[in-house]
């Protein structure tokens, strides 16, 4: 079996100069746990996955609290809070993206994209042509499905 059988076509990418509040509503809004960042001539050029986002916004301080009478007082100032939120939207896909992008073409074997999965810790890998252009997305899910199909 080739990537091709088992890859999904109709991939969800995103631009370098995506914003992270926006790929963070298309990954919760799709239920999908990455998407691949192209070029504008949809070359592979990064991925984000959710641990990405998350890494980014552990750096988000949040301020010490106490509730009284159903009301929140916070012990801090909000404002660094605020602030650092902020920033963190401001960010675009090419700030946080992993650029160093396992790929796989549509004529690679299922086990062979597998085995790169297993060896690199990956959840997914972006199916391209020659040229590097996206033409499809395996997840694990996908090589799960394919073993039972």
């Amino acid at each position: 079996m080739k990537a091709r059988d088992i890859m999904t076509v109709n991939v969800i990418s995103v631009k370098r100069d995506a914003l992270i509040k926006d790929i963070a509503h298309i990954l919760v809004e799709n239920r999908i746990g990455g998407v691949p960042v192209v070029d504008d001539d949809g070359r592979v050029v990064g991925i984000i996955s959710e641990t990405d986002l998350v890494r980014k916004e552990k750096n988000v301080h949040i301020p010490s609290y106490i509730t009284v009478l159903q009301g929140v007082i916070y012990l801090e100032s909000f404002k660094r809070f605020e602030e650092d939120i902020r920033k963190i939207t401001a960010y675009k896909a090419e700030d946080i993206m992993t650029a160093e992008v396992e790929k796989v073409h549509e004529d690679d074997d299922v086990e062979t994209i597998a085995s790169l999965m297993i060896e690199k810790g990956v959840n997914r890998v972006p199916v391209v042509d020659s040229e590097g252009k996206l033409k499809g997305i395996i997840c694990r899910y996908d090589i799960i499905k394919s073993m039972f199909n």
